[in-house]
């Protein structure tokens, strides 16, 4: 192990966390009798736990975060100069790295022009759904307050949240939720078939219509936003099929329903370009990130808006209400966007767009000659380092695996060092496909590792 811990002071900790600490996503009752993994050190694109075992992390932090790596000293040293000279102050005033970061964020999204810091990518949606919300009673007499959000997609974890989230396991036992949130159907073409109504040909023009009827049912004066995910991601990493993209500006364009692209996962360089909704010529009105904004070296969340969505904040000077009544405590830490300033221009001078784009097609690549080899593989989809591999009982059918066997094939894995993911209690019966989201990063090498794992857990699970 990397680490200099003794096995004395390793032993203290372990038990320090089964005593004290309730784990994200986590049923504790095994910790009575096993020990919870504890990841002691990163580096590059490697962890080792308590027990000195080595992973190669095809997850970047488990949850899609650490996208260039671990162990950026430039990044911690920009972090500790920074603390040093100001940690904190509400975000009511400036500071030198927030003004600056801003800076270079715009210059990455053409159309874009005010940042909003924030925390965590649940309250970066939920200052979105508050703009609207406000937006709603300044120009609509408080008609037009409604947020549609899409079937399978996730945008975080607090009530107003999970009232847009699409993914029913992840809400069970969390309502009542807030009103006025309306669900639209899923565009995964792989599964069509389920879907009433859905053409064999032209599907993502289809898939798109059912917005419009979704909008028309509701009433078009009462639809203020569609909160969409680019790639949906924990929904099973969903790409959009042809035509989708633009039928849905078409569709907001006609009935003035603003366009809020949830990048938390995709942002950043995740998908090959600086965030995903660039593939697909979307012009939004709101952006939010989070994960890779600051490869987790640091807390950072951030709405970007267009200015015609700033404007009617501060249309009204004299309106003691007219502006965003809103703050983030933590959104005033400037640990953030330091970082997050080093973070982009570790992307930028290593050319980790380039490398995500290539990495990303050598392990679709792989991942499709894995799909010739074993039948359980019913389809792989995915876009730069952000990809996924549907298992299914029956190809014909397309039932989808037992949850317990898609969770075996990550155990099986992470036996042979390698963590991957898995769609994990989110769409009912539908947790069945395989996630990969390795560091910029990667290596051909640790592309080929990865696979090759998945290529060995798969004949054990399966034969």
């Amino acid at each position: 192990m990397h680490g200099t811990f003794s096995e004395n002071d390793i032993s203290h900790v372990v038990e320090a966390d089964k005593a004290h600490v309730w784990h994200h996503l986590s049923q504790h009752k095994p910790y009575e009798t096993s020990d919870p993994r504890i990841i002691v050190e990163g580096k590059g694109m490697r962890v080792w736990d308590q027990n000195g075992r080595e992973f190669l992390d095809a997850v970047s932090g488990g949850v899609w975060t650490v996208n260039v790596g671990y162990g950026r000293e430039r990044i911690a040293n920009a972090v500790r100069d920074q603390l040093i000279k100001l940690n904190y102050f509400a975000g009511s005033a400036g500071s030198i790295p927030g003004a600056l970061f801003s800076e270079k964020l715009i210059s990455k999204m053409p159309g874009m022009k005010r940042v909003y810091y924030t925390n965590s990518g649940s309250e970066a949606n939920e200052k979105a759904f508050k703009m609207v919300r406000q937006l709603a009673h300044k120009k609509f007499g408080g008609k037009k307050y409604k947020v549609l959000y899409r079937d399978r997609d996730y945008h975080g974890t607090t009530i107003g949240a999970l009232s847009a989230g699409g993914q029913d396991e992840r809400n069970a036992q969390y309502g009542p939720f807030a009103p006025g949130f309306v669900r639209v159907p899923h565009c995964l073409e792989y599964r069509a078939f389920e879907q009433e109504g859905a053409p064999k040909e032209n599907y993502g023009l289809w898939a798109a219509d059912q917005i419009e009827k979704v909008i028309l049912a509701e009433g078009p004066d009462t639809v203020g936003s569609i909160c969409l995910e680019p790639v949906t991601a924990g929904g099973g990493v969903i790409t959009p099929p042809d035509g989708y993209w633009e039928r849905v500006q078409e569709i907001c364009a006609k009935y003035g329903v603003l366009i809020h692209i949830d990048e938390v996962v995709c942002g950043v360089g995740r998908t090959g370009t600086w965030f995903g909704y660039q593939h697909y010529g979307i012009k939004p009105d709101m952006v939010t990130m989070a994960k890779g904004v600051a490869s987790g070296y640091a807390a950072i969340a951030c709405l970007v808006t267009t200015e015609d969505v700033f404007d009617p904040f501060k249309d009204n000077a004299e309106d003691p209400l007219n502006y965003f009544r809103d703050i983030s405590t933590f959104g005033g830490c400037t640990a953030g966007p330091a970082a997050a300033l080093e973070n982009l221009a570790i992307i930028e001078e290593e050319n980790l767009l380039e490398n995500t784009t290539a990495m990303g097609a050598r392990m679709m690549e792989n991942l499709a000659e894995l799909m010739d080899k074993h039948k359980v593989i019913g389809e792989v989809r995915g876009k730069g380092l952000f990809c996924g591999a549907e298992l299914v009982a029956d190809r014909q059918t397309r039932q989808p695996v037992a949850e317990k066997l898609a969770q075996a094939v990550v155990g099986e894995c992470g036996a042979q060092g390698v963590i991957i993911g898995v769609t994990n209690r989110s769409v009912p019966g539908k947790n069945n496909t395989l996630c990969f989201s390795p560091a910029l990063i990667s290596t051909s090498d640790d592309i080929d590792q990865i696979t090759g794992a998945v290529d060995k857990a798969l004949t054990k699970v399966f034969g």
